[in-house]
């Protein structure tokens, strides 16, 4: 159903109804008493009227009366009721008999003056009530006037003396009392129109000036307030005039301009904090006293695999560590605990868990921060975050970088010169004569030098495609090559050991999407991981296959196994438990797995201390 806007707005409803209310309130009071005062006018002037005719009665009932005139008397009464407005005239004697009456069926009956309301007010005061409306003795509504005729000394010789009988009789004139009160009440009505006129002219025009003046003001306002409650800032109110709603509209565009300006400052600076905390390669939060992680940025964030949305409003417990209540101290070192009981920044290492559920060691430090907020002093923590796996990563690319480019370098110097020896030899090769003596046993070893030139060459060749730098894009890699090659770079150390290597290629020649330099590293470091395995010698097996839709390259050794206790953790960084009783680095497994991740690649193992260990690299098949 259409509503007009105006009808549902709360004030203009209350502007309208009260209004409404006190108007037709105080003009019903004042017509009730305009209708009484009106009535009572009326009366007044019947009153008047009969008086007039009253005492002209009573001038003819005294000469009637004195001349003994009783017909004249009687027909004077007749024709006084015959009038249109005159219902009864009738004339009493002081005992309250009726002598005579226009209506002759009321002669000779008497009347209770004492109750007649028309009388009372004559009892009451001692003074005359001329007029009053009653009901009459023959069931009429009438006007009725009441008048004494009074005892004068000519009537002395036959009523007495004044003192002793004061009046002669009562003259009751009844006047028709309906059109009296028709008259009041079309006076009433005619009256209540001119009120109803009166209350919508009113209206209209308070309805016109509140809809003006004070609605359309206040609604602006209110659009206004409610576009800057839901974060517009740019909304202002246009009010025209000077009056108090057009001040009032200068003064919330003045208060939300200097609100916007404060707000762009405030979000500027948080931006800029933002921007600052994301710019370190560290994760940073900062926590409140109630273990609320209150900011955090980018690095933190990719850390654990959250978005921005889902690393608020979380606890740092339920954030990092994966629990519902906070750590306890015995047991873990937290930072909010520590620093709440000494008040010194606290550096410890915890492990971490992602969102997806595995876990990375991260190296913590945190210190205190206190923040002034009025009167009180708030109290945060704040924590940077730095993943040790990447850190060792990256401390290992750099060395690996520096190894490659020196790796780059030697077989650049190597392979020049190489280059020039075959070049030589080939040049003394062409220069020999068929003729010499010792030509065929010259050649021969001519030959023989030639060969390993080109062995040599072929290693600086391999040794350049392990420094090569790994790209971001995957790139397809013969995986039977970069075996091959890399377990060839470690023939001597094999020899050397006393381990056997046997390799298993698949005849397929599977290919994989992967960084070639990364894979010829994991596997480097495998191989090598297995030598340390078996300082006394064994067997080593490197096969490459492809199962269930991904290619897989087994490495199998023959050494000590890794011990139940310690498979777990073999993949984190700086864990070392070499077989040859050397201490490690540990992060040689940490980094192969990462680079072989980088790519969609896995590594499993399996282990039986005693019997060996076996370490898969799967990656993805792409031509399953």
């Amino acid at each position: 159903m259409f509503r007009h806007p105006w009808i549902d707005s709360r004030l203009n409803r209350k502007f309208l109804l009260g209004n409404a209310m006190g108007i037709v309130l105080s003009s019903l009071v004042f017509l009730l008493l305009y209708l009484h005062m009106y009535e009572g006018q009326l009366a007044d002037e019947r009153s008047n009227a009969a008086t007039q005719v009253n005492q002209l009665l009573e001038t003819s009932l005294q000469n009637a009366m004195l001349k003994r005139d009783l017909d004249g008397l009687r027909r004077i009464v007749h024709k006084l009721g015959e009038q249109e407005e005159i219902l009864n005239v009738m004339i009493l004697n002081p005992a309250g008999e009726v002598r005579f009456s226009s209506n002759p069926s009321l002669l000779g009956r008497s009347l209770d003056r004492q109750n007649d309301p028309a009388c009372q007010g004559c009892h009451a005061t001692g003074k005359p009530a001329p007029t009053a409306f009653i009901s009459n003795e023959l069931g009429q509504s009438v006007l009725r006037s009441v008048n004494p005729v009074r005892n004068r000394p000519e009537c002395l010789e036959c009523h007495g003396s004044a003192v002793e009988h004061p009046i002669n009789g009562v003259l009751f004139v009844d006047y028709a009392a309906a059109p009296i009160q028709d008259n009041a009440r079309k006076t009433a009505l005619l009256l209540m129109a001119a009120g109803c006129c009166v209350l919508l002219i009113v209206l209209t025009g308070g309805w016109w000036f509140m809809r003006h003046f004070v609605l359309q003001p206040v609604q602006k306002l209110h659009r206004a307030s409610q576009s800057l409650s839901e974060g517009s800032l740019s909304g202002r109110v246009d009010i025209p005039g000077r009056d108090e709603l057009a001040q009032l509209g200068r003064c919330f565009n003045d208060m939300a301009e200097k609100l916007e300006s404060s707000l762009t400052a405030v979000r500027e600076k948080e931006e800029f904090l933002q921007g600052l905390m994301d710019a370190s390669p560290d994760g940073l939060r900062v926590i409140d006293s109630d273990f609320n992680i209150v900011l955090s940025n980018k690095a933190y964030r990719r850390q654990l695999g959250l978005s921005e949305s889902e690393a608020v409003n979380l606890r740092c417990y339920q954030s990092s560590h994966g629990r519902q209540e906070p750590c306890t101290p015995t047991l873990v070192t937290c930072p909010l605990h520590e620093i709440t009981e000494r008040g010194a920044p606290v550096k410890c290492v915890h492990e971490h868990l992602r969102s997806d559920g595995s876990s990375f060691e991260v190296e913590v430090y945190a210190a205190p921060m206190q923040v002034q907020r009025g009167d009180r002093i708030d109290c945060f923590i704040v924590e940077s975050i730095r993943d040790l796996e990447s850190a060792v990563q990256f401390s290992h690319e750099q060395k690996l970088s520096e190894l490659g480019r020196l790796a780059a370098g030697v077989a650049h110097e190597i392979y020049n010169p190489l280059t020039s020896i075959r070049m030589s030899l080939n040049s003394i090769l062409n220069l020999q004569s068929p003729s010499d003596q010792h030509h065929s046993q010259t050649s021969d070893y001519l030959k023989l030098v030639e060969q390993e030139i080109d062995r040599c060459i072929d290693i600086t060749g391999r040794l350049l495609r392990l420094s090569t730098h790994s790209g971001s894009q995957p790139q397809v890699v013969a995986v039977n090559q970069a075996v091959s090659e890399t377990l060839s770079l470690l023939s001597w150390d094999a020899e050397q050991s006393g381990v056997v290597l046997d390799q298993q290629m698949d005849p397929s020649e599977p290919r994989v999407l992967a960084s070639e330099s990364d894979l010829r590293m994991a596997v480097l470091n495998l191989i090598q991981n297995a030598f340390h395995a078996m300082p006394k010698g064994g067997q080593l097996t490197l096969l490459t296959e492809r199962r269930d839709g991904r290619v897989n390259i087994v490495i199998t050794d023959t050494g000590a196994g890794i011990a139940p206790e310690d498979l777990p953790h073999i993949f984190q960084p700086f864990f070392s438990r070499r077989a040859d009783g050397k201490h490690g680095t540990g992060l040689g497994l940490s980094i192969s797995r990462a680079n072989v991740e980088r790519h969609g690649g896995q590594i499993s193992v399996r282990s039986e201390l005693g019997n060996g260990t076996t370490f898969v690299v799967s990656y993805p098949d792409p031509e399953s």
